[in-house]
């Protein structure tokens, strides 16, 4: 009677078979696989791989023929993934055991020697932190490429004087380059987060094997080196845990999101009918399925409305990891999901809201409209009477009873007679009237960052400045 052959042991890994004697279900293998999702990981693996390959030649583990025949085994397989040649088999679980797989069919002397002083989790770990760092690049260029087009245009519309808003309330005449610039702050503070997050993934975690170290001679330092990497994980337990950089980094991309959601209900505000502030390129716009006259802002609801899921990613890592014990928990496999999709969101919103940014057409007409009610000048009259010589507090009551005043008699404020504002306070004199000017509203205030002229165009030039430091602080990166 002949023996029955053994059927391939679906296992955790493939390539551990000694400990089981049955194969797991279908239905375990389709649900402990992660191969959807780590697949992205393919290319920074094969350099994870190429690395610790050098440094097993270096610590005699591999000869030099074996470093050279695997690691063009592995550029080779790189190739057929990006060529679709190399059907990668969900069986297999990971990208990973897919990769490990295919150089064990090429080279199956020498390629299982490769996962020689190493675990899945320094390999992971390690695969990760590359993803991340190249993402965060990625993202901090699109920033930069929103933030020089905010400068470009806050440049060009100093002089254009539009309604400042507090509780969606007219509150004062500012530039519409100070409105824009605002934003500029937003994103450059996310710049700075994003570069944080890169510095705190720009650690090399290889090395620190499934949690204790590894028993041979590996030179981690060499292997930094090759893969880029600033600085060496201090603790191996740490090393193959540590997930702060995945949280960091979603955080930086929570509030860049963030802030773009918030610059989106803003141009959907003056987008509309009853504002009339800004005309939306054709191409970022869609029409309605009935009503033919409308043009909506979709673009920049899509944008707004994927905030929530970015948010949502970066609460569903601190719920995965806040009660995982050391060192590496199976847990941790859903962490790369919630970080892909979120820098997938943020970055092709940033990449097309640029692109919103530098086609749009403000209606300064429109826009000018709001500066004719009287009302907005209301803090400017506070300042003359101050300037008078009355104090600010009392100066806040008589201009209260003012635009109680001209309300009550349907006036506007600019209209009333000296002898009207004289009836509520003598000391008001023709001069008074001047303060009915954007321009000079604008231009009398004297504060570091405020909205004059001459503090927008200070403003504009540390701006530029920036712009060019970050860009070749950004090249700079491995």
């Amino acid at each position: 009677m002949k023996p029955k052959k053994n059927k391939e042991i679906i296992s955790h890994d493939n390539f551990v078979r000694g400990r089981f004697k049955e194969d797991i279900s279908e239905i375990t293998a389709d649900f402990t696989a992660s191969l959807d999702i780590d697949k992205r990981l393919a290319d920074f693996d094969i350099d994870g791989s190429i690395a610790h390959l050098c440094a097993l030649e270096k610590a005699g583990i591999a000869t030099k023929k074996e470093k050279k025949d695997i690691e063009k085994a592995l550029l080779k397989i790189k190739d057929e993934i990006k060529s679709g040649e190399l059907t990668l088999n969900k069986k297999y679980e990971d990208i990973h055991i897919n990769i490990e797989k295919r150089l064990t069919e090429l080279l199956p002397s020498a390629g299982p020697k490769l996962h020689t002083g190493r675990s899945r989790n320094d390999q992971i770990s390690v695969d990760f932190r590359l993803y991340v760092k190249n993402a965060a690049k990625n993202i901090a260029g699109a920033l930069l490429d929103l933030r020089t087009e905010l400068a470009a245009s806050a440049a060009g519309n100093i002089k254009t004087i539009i309604p400042g808003y507090t509780h969606f309330q007219h509150a004062q005449p500012v530039s519409l380059a100070h409105h824009l610039s605002a934003y500029y702050e937003m994103f450059t503070r996310d710049f700075k987060r994003l570069i944080s997050a890169y510095e705190a993934a720009d650690v090399l975690t290889l090395g620190s094997g499934a949690l204790a170290g590894v028993d041979f001679d590996i030179d981690r330092v060499m292997e930094a080196e090759i893969l880029g990497f600033g600085k060496v994980s201090r603790n191996s337990m740490d090393g193959v845990s540590d997930r702060d950089f995945a949280l960091e980094f979603n955080f930086a991309l929570s509030m860049t999101a963030l802030h773009l959601s918030r610059f989106c209900e803003e141009l959907i505000i003056w987008n509309s009918f009853e504002f009339g502030f800004i005309k939306l390129k054709d191409e970022f716009t869609t029409g309605s399925s009935i009503m033919p006259q409308k043009k909506n802002p979709d673009v920049l609801e899509l944008i707004r409305g994927k905030t929530g899921g970015v948010i949502s990613n970066l609460l569903s890592l601190f719920i995965m990891m806040k009660s995982l014990p050391l060192a590496y928990n199976r847990d941790m496999q859903e962490d790369k999901k919630p970080v892909m999709e979120s820098a997938d969101a943020v970055y092709n919103s940033l990449s097309i809201f640029k692109e919103i940014i530098k086609t749009l057409e403000f209606n300064k007409e429109n826009m000018s409209k709001g500066l004719k009610n009287d009302s907005i000048y209301a803090t400017d009259m506070a300042t003359y009477f101050v300037k008078k010589g009355i104090p600010f507090r009392k100066s806040h009551e008589i201009v209260g009873r003012i635009v109680g005043y001209a309300e009550n008699t349907g006036k506007k404020l600019s209209k009333l007679s000296l002898k009207e504002y004289k009836s509520i306070s003598d000391v008001a004199d023709e001069d008074i009237f001047n303060i009915f000017n954007p321009e000079s509203s604008v231009n009398s205030k004297k504060t570091t960052g405020g909205t004059a002229f001459k503090e927008i165009k200070k403003a504009l030039k540390e701006y530029e400045k920036e712009i060019k430091n970050d860009k070749q602080f950004l090249s700079s990166f491995k």
